[in-house]
């Protein structure tokens, strides 16, 4: 098998970052990466540019970890309150999932291209109380979204009413017995 080594110019999915020095096959290169400029052939002046793909490979990382480091400290700062329909016993009907959270941090930020992969969470929340939920911005940078879910006031004294009343529940009768 014929393999050429190339430099990337760009990332490219399952086989490297820009600035990366790679061994792929002769066709793979000679039909996609040399065609769409996505990589250069190996030779003395290519290999000159290396330095200048890992300088601008640099910068362009260094800036992408400095904006999700700034998104990080602002969602460190949101804290959000959800609530849940419950039933008389207390038990939530609705849950809150990353789609939910994921949309309370982009109308409150105001961002427009937060992944919707971002808010890494398990399963979907059925319990009230305080939670925290970490939101992955950049393999480098994490943040934390605190959030209360809580049950209306309403349906709880509503089932603590339930729960109070000790009346005998009244029996159906048929037809009449004289």
């Amino acid at each position: 098998m014929a393999h050429l080594e190339v430099i990337l110019t760009a990332n490219v999915a399952s086989l490297g970052a820009e600035a990366d020095i790679v061994k792929v096959r002769r066709g793979y290169a000679r039909n996609f990466l040399l065609p769409q400029g996505k990589a250069l052939e190996m030779t003395p002046s290519s290999l000159r540019k290396v330095n200048h793909l890992k300088a601008k490979r640099a910068e362009r990382e260094g800036r992408e970890v400095t904006a999700a480091e700034e998104l990080a400290s602002k969602i460190n700062k949101l804290k959000g309150l959800f609530t849940l329909e419950s039933g008389q016993a207390g038990r939530a009907f609705g849950s809150v999932t990353s789609k939910d959270i994921h949309d309370r941090i982009v109308s409150e930020l105001k961002l427009a291209d937060l992944p919707k992969h971002a808010v890494v969470l398990d399963k979907p929340i059925k319990e009230s109380g305080d939670h925290q939920v970490p939101i992955k911005l950049h393999p480098d940078v994490t943040a934390t979204f605190h959030l209360k879910v809580s049950a209306p006031e309403i349906a709880v004294a509503a089932a603590k009413d339930d729960e109070d009343d000790d009346r005998k529940p009244r029996r159906k009768t048929y037809g009449s017995s004289k």
